[in-house]
């Protein structure tokens, strides 16, 4: 009898640690402040994040698939409001969480001075212009409707490489696949970019702003603990950082 009950503490014990774990996809715009954010709440709840970074559209379509994530945190409000009309959210759990910017990007050594803003991709030393695929990315789609504002879009459109999401685009200018990039600011911001690079903001009247939304899935196996982490990343301090990388308050 004492064996068996022992067993069952054990198992009681072993399957208590397997819920104290959540799974976030994330958009590729989180993939810097998201692992601090993940490791605050970790040290406070004991609860261990494990986050996968993807383009929101990718990771949509993953989760329409059945992918086994927890929480969702798009770049846009769309997909999550998607998912959520095709009964795949948890009733009550979508929120705004922040708006992302978009900045152009080059890297320390580049001869590009991008104070000027988005006019800089008309210089002779702009071959190629990094952007997200707008087809399944929010912030390439920002970079279109900004390039199309400035009725630069059919100037360019021949320099445009795609990265399959923002952080992709980023390294292609990181590693000089790309002259410049328009990026998520959030990516620029970031402590370890600085000194490496050279930024400027394109103007938010260029493309609407990027509204960016999270929901709970109805098929968490852990929603209680979804639902903490989500409470948690909406308190003043985690919006305080978020505003450390570029991103404000919705």
């Amino acid at each position: 009898m004492k064996l068996v009950w022992t067993f069952a503490c054990l198992f009681g014990l072993a399957t208590t640690a397997l819920a104290q774990q959540i799974l976030v996809a994330a958009a590729a715009d989180l993939n810097q402040v998201m692992p601090r954010i993940a490791e605050r709440f970790e040290r406070e709840t004991g609860t261990k994040v494990k986050l996968s970074f993807g383009s929101s559209g990718n990771v949509f379509a993953q989760l329409k698939n059945g992918a086994p994530f927890d929480i969702f945190f798009s770049a846009d409000m769309e997909y999550p409001t998607r998912l959520q009309s095709a009964g795949l959210g948890q009733p009550g759990s979508l929120h705004e969480y922040a708006v992302g910017k978009i900045a152009l990007w080059v890297p320390d050594n580049s001869p590009l001075n991008v104070s000027g803003g988005l006019v800089v991709l008309n210089s002779p030393h702009v071959r190629k212009i990094a952007i997200a695929n707008p087809n399944h990315a929010p912030y390439g789609r920002a970079a279109v409707a900004a390039l199309q504002h400035e009725r630069l879009y059919e100037k360019v459109k021949d320099k445009l490489v795609l990265g399959e999401n923002i952080s992709q685009t980023f390294e292609l200018v990181n590693s000089g696949n790309a002259d410049i990039g328009i990026v998520a600011l959030s990516l620029v911001m970031a402590p370890k970019m600085k000194g490496i690079g050279h930024y400027a903001l394109v103007s938010a009247g260029d493309y609407s702003p990027i509204r960016q939304g999270a929901i709970i899935l109805k098929s968490s196996q852990n929603k209680a603990a979804a639902e903490r982490f989500l409470t948690f990343f909406l308190r003043p301090e985690i919006r305080d950082l978020m505003k450390q990388y570029g991103f404000e308050a919705p």
